[in-house]
Formats: C-alpha cells, sequence, structure tokens
C-alpha cells in the first residue's frame, strides 16, 4: 500500500507558476511509473507527466515546454513544475503511483489560473 499526499495547488495568474508536490508513504525507489493527472473531455484522467523509475519522462503535448515533473526516491516525492500556466490548465490534479501489478491515487489538489 502506498498513500499520496498531493500539495501546492492554488489560484495564480495567468502567466504564472506553481509547484506541485506529491509526497508518499513510503518509499518509492521499487515503485516504476510516478506522474501526474487532471481530468479530461471525454476521459477520466489524462496523463500530465510521467517519470519513471530511469528518470524517463513523458508529457502530454499541451504542456511540454511549460511543466517538467522530477522525481526524488530519497525523499519519496515526486513534485511538478508548472510556468507559464493558461487558464485551461485549470483542474484538479492528481498524483499517481504505479508498478507492474498495483496502482494509487492521492486526493488531488486544484491548480486554478485566473485573473
Amino acid at each position: 500500500q502506498v498513500q499520496l499526499v498531493e500539495s501546492g495547488g492554488g489560484l495564480v495568474q495567468p502567466g504564472g507558476s506553481l509547484r506541485l508536490s506529491c509526497a508518499a508513504s513510503r518509499s518509492i525507489f521499487s515503485i516504476y511509473f510516478m506522474g501526474w493527472y487532471r481530468p479530461a473531455p471525454g476521459k477520466q484522467r489524462e496523463l500530465v507527466a510521467l517519470i519513471i523509475s530511469g528518470g524517463s519522462t513523458n508529457y502530454a503535448d499541451s504542456i511540454k515546454g511549460r511543466f517538467t515533473i522530477s522525481r526524488d526516491n530519497s525523499k519519496n516525492t515526486v513534485d511538478l513544475q508548472m510556468n507559464s500556466l493558461k487558464p485551461e490548465d485549470t483542474a484538479v490534479y492528481y498524483c499517481n503511483a504505479r508498478t507492474f501489478s498495483e496502482e494509487y491515487w492521492g486526493q488531488g489538489t486544484q491548480v486554478t489560473v485566473s485573473s
């Protein structure tokens, strides 16, 4: 079992930045996939950014060049640095941890981009 707790959401103006953090209740060293998701039209949730245990990353086209995902296995955290935020980035952002046999979700953190 892994509990995931997100933090760092809030209200920000367009063009601003936020840093989301996901803290895991146990070591994430053996968790292959760590990622951030948000709801999308027609889907329950869409992938925003993914990082595997070796450090390789994958990003949604809509946020490439603006968001950066990172993981710190020593602190059991996964962060999402969000720059140049747009109103369409407004959503609840969920942290996800996935092995080849198990999957866990956090409760989500609200990000609102508005002037």
